[in-house]
């Protein structure tokens, strides 16, 4: 038991900022009533453009009410720390779908000045466990789950983008999912019950699952999870141990030490956003000074790229890496099959395009050129897009799964996929996996259904 009597509100709920105005303000509230107290009592997220927060410990209201400690009959009962709620798996993945409807992946794939090939679009999918919002008012948004070193689900952000991929709306799945349960007056699920009476919600960081895979690749930290998607996607993947491990926080103020314990004896390169007055690159500067020296062996460095060369109205629109990197062509971040030709020396000073582009050079931080997509003719890279690709056949091999699958007495019983996988209804799974490569068969996007069902195979053959 808390010996606390105010905390802040929990859940997902923002009201609105008595200094700023935007609804991005929590409340605190009385743990014994769950009554908020006066309005100006909270704190705002805007740590950087706004940072209200009135503390009721701290201008007096809870040593004028007495109300700074719990009553002694409180002290008297047993402390216990509420049980940690994740995710159910079953939720989780039923975002793992209707990538075509998803605005976030077809943008890469087809509406930015340089488009991605199907295949690392597939590959950064299957890393970061992205998905999709197929109904209601999130329709088309993405899914972005934070899953922890032990692989439990502890937060499923919602992003719902624009042609240019610029956030236009932010979310959580299980604040979707409460008030679609509220709108139709149904009962929530137990588990979404449980789950809201978590402490916090995002309490591990965006990619973590990724440590224990990577154990020796330097990370690179930053605040959104669709940050870390373009490093990952300029700067190369993780396959290579010298590449940089993309890994995101949430939020500017999201970084503290209970979460970069995972990244204890790792060295890690730190990118915040810009901001007036470097307000970001300070508050991080000072994080992480203080995290490093709590944690053994490890090395954290803040970033200074940004700062020393972006531009005020940058600043003051709070870009970050990723902004800068959409506007460069992936493919200079690549192996080129020939030579380049000598570039012109000049005496200016670099665009932050530039030195991004230098930078991934000087650290090698590249991956191999495929050579059917990039074709090198008088020095100009054609590419060819999604829809120039040639289209595969699965038949073949949806005939032999089928085949196999009839051949045998499907299990009832729950199968272990690989080390982030279980399958609780086999018969089920293999059903919609079946049906979902036949309606999208030879489209790239749909390969990880395929994938799993090959699986999921051989271990039926053994079982």
């Amino acid at each position: 038991m808390s010996q606390y009597r105010y905390i802040f509100e929990k859940g997902s709920k923002k009201h609105r900022c008595p200094a700023c105005h935007k609804k991005r303000f929590v409340r605190y509230v009385e743990i014994e009533t769950q009554q908020y107290l006066p309005n100006e009592y909270g704190k705002c997220d805007r740590e950087v453009n706004c940072g209200y927060h009135l503390n009721p410990y701290k201008n007096g209201y809870a040593r004028d009410n007495n109300n700074a400690i719990i009553p002694p009959y409180y002290n008297n009962k047993v402390a216990v720390k509420p049980k940690q709620v994740f995710i159910p798996k079953e939720v989780f993945y039923k975002t793992r779908t209707a990538y075509q409807e998803n605005n976030f992946i077809q943008n890469l794939l087809n509406n930015i000045t340089y488009p991605f090939n199907a295949d690392v679009i597939e590959k950064i999918i299957a890393q970061y466990h992205l998905g999709t919002v197929t109904k209601g008012y999130c329709k088309g948004g993405t899914t972005f789950p934070f899953i922890d070193i032990d692989n439990n689900v502890r937060a499923i952000q919602v992003k719902t983008f624009n042609k240019s991929n610029h956030t236009i709306n932010t979310n959580f799945l299980h604040a979707i999912i409460e008030k679609h349960y509220s709108n139709n007056l149904k009962e929530l699920p137990k588990w979404l019950k449980e789950y809201n009476n978590n402490d916090a919600k995002v309490s591990c960081l965006f990619g973590e699952h990724l440590l224990n895979k990577y154990p020796y690749n330097p990370i690179a930290l930053v605040e959104a999870p669709k940050t870390a998607i373009y490093g990952t996607l300029y700067f190369g993947f993780p396959n290579n141990p010298k590449n940089l491990l993309w890994l995101a926080v949430y939020n500017l103020s999201s970084l503290n030490l209970k979460k970069c314990k995972a990244l204890k004896g790792r060295k890690v390169f730190l990118f915040p956003d810009l901001s007036k007055e470097s307000k970001a690159y300070n508050l991080w500067h000072t994080k992480a000074q203080f995290i490093q020296s709590k944690l053994e062996n490890s090395t954290f460095i803040v970033s200074n790229l940004l700062e020393q060369l972006a531009p005020s109205q940058d600043r003051d629109q709070g870009k970050d890496i990723a902004d800068y990197l959409i506007k460069l062509n992936w493919q200079d971040f690549r192996e080129k099959p020939i030579f380049k030709p000598k570039q012109k020396t000049t005496l200016n000073q670099p665009t932050v395009e530039q030195k991004l582009k230098s930078d991934s050079k000087t650290k090698k931080a590249k991956v191999k050129a495929q050579p059917i997509e990039a074709i090198k003719i008088n020095d100009n890279v054609f590419n060819t897009t999604y829809e120039d690709k040639q289209v595969l056949n699965w038949d073949k091999e949806i005939k032999e799964l089928e085949d196999f699958f009839d051949s045998i007495t499907l299990p009832t019983s729950h199968v272990k996929l690989n080390n982030c996988t279980t399958i609780l209804d086999v018969s089920k799974f293999i059903n919609s996996h079946l049906s979902t490569i036949k309606s999208n068969n030879g489209n790239l996007i749909y390969k990880p259904y395929l994938s799993r069902l090959q699986e999921i195979k051989s271990i039926l053959e053994n079982y």
